[in-house]
């Protein structure tokens, strides 16, 4: 089974069913999975900030750092290799509180809620999350079975 690793600010697509993607460091940024087990495809993002508004060059040069851009981006990219909003089950795992401790900027907060925003406006459900609290979380999305598994400390479990 291969194993491909989603980078912070980046993204990947299979339809590989021997692929696995799995992404690590999951504090306040998010991990999102998107897969259609009609069309047997799947993705998964990891961004770190919620709104592209607060460096336009840089949401230009990697729209995957952001929530709003990334989301827009990495849709757009499933939907045209065949996702459909009708069989799309979308996951996200992170948004927690660990570097803030005084919970001044609400990073992952901010995180989920233009999440759950981008989610309304293009008619998507989530169908599991696992976000917020303090502890970093590793993500993982089997290609051949849709099922995303989530790993806090010493614990793995389906994200159901």
């Amino acid at each position: 089974m291969g194993q491909i690793v989603v980078g912070i600010s980046d993204r990947k697509i299979s339809r590989n069913p021997a692929d696995t993607l799995i992404t690590y460091s999951l504090g306040s940024c998010l991990g999102i999975t998107v897969y259609d087990p009609v069309a047997q495809l799947g993705g998964m993002m990891h961004c770190m900030l919620p709104i592209a508004g607060a460096d336009r060059e840089k949401a230009k040069a990697n729209p995957f750092m952001f929530v709003d851009t990334g989301m827009a981006t990495f849709l757009q990219e499933l939907f045209d290799l065949g996702v459909t909003r009708k069989n799309a089950v979308v996951k996200v795992c992170g948004g927690a509180r660990v570097l803030d401790s005084k919970d001044l900027f609400r990073i992952g907060e901010r995180n989920f809620i233009v999440f759950r925003k981008m989610m309304w406006k293009n008619g998507l459900m989530i169908a599991a999350q696992d976000v917020g609290g303090s502890s970093a979380r590793t993500m993982f999305l089997e290609i051949a079975s849709g099922i995303v598994s989530v790993k806090n400390g010493t614990k793995i479990s389906e994200l159901k």
